[in-house]
């Protein structure tokens, strides 16, 4: 019995000294989902701006303007003012949403009068770039692609998924940061 429990003790220390041997890493090739992924983007992205251009080419008496963000704008009441927003002003302002064949989406009464801290708060990012090219009582209409938008996943309620829009926005109000600044100072 001593002679097992010995040689039972020998075999426990002979296997805890054996080093592990590690084991190799799986390999997964990403590079052609990734590819996969790029492609149906690029494919998508194409679908939307051939879906925009027509709305634009359709409304010939407009005057469109590409942005620099990658969406598309035109004026529909343009004050002659030029203080735009700039970072920590607060917006107020209201629009609605249609979709590119001008069914209505979300109406203005529906969403109400909003405000806005500029680059503060989140909201979706075309409207974000967007509020900054207006002026204080501009009217602007922009064409958004899904990207700029709610994207893959709509907003689960009346967007749908990969959706491009059309935004109607007018700028209300602009309370400059140095405004806001005064207002509490003397509160």
């Amino acid at each position: 019995m001593k002679i097992s429990l010995v040689l039972f003790s020998f075999f426990l220390v002979m296997v805890s000294c054996v080093n592990p041997v590690p084991r190799k890493p799986v390999v997964r090739k990403t590079s052609s989902f990734m590819q996969e992924s790029i492609e149906f983007n690029k494919n998508l992205n194409a679908v939307e701006e051939k879906a925009i251009n027509e709305v634009i080419r359709k409304d010939s008496l407009s005057h469109y303007i590409a942005s620099s963000k990658g969406f598309w704008y035109k004026y529909e009441y343009k004050t002659t003012n030029k203080i735009f927003p700039e970072f920590g002003d607060k917006l107020s302002y209201s629009y609605e949403v249609t979709d590119l064949n001008n069914g209505l989406i979300y109406d203005l009464d529906e969403i109400g009068e909003k405000t806005y801290l500029v680059d503060q708060q989140d909201i979706i990012e075309g409207l974000r770039n967007g509020l900054k090219l207006m002026n204080e009582g501009d009217i602007i209409t922009f064409l958004f692609p899904s990207h700029q938008v709610y994207g893959y996943l709509g907003d689960k309620n009346k967007v749908g998924i990969k959706q491009p829009l059309m935004y109607k926005v007018k700028l209300n109000k602009i309370n400059t940061k140095n405004e806001i600044n005064n207002k509490n100072e003397n509160n």
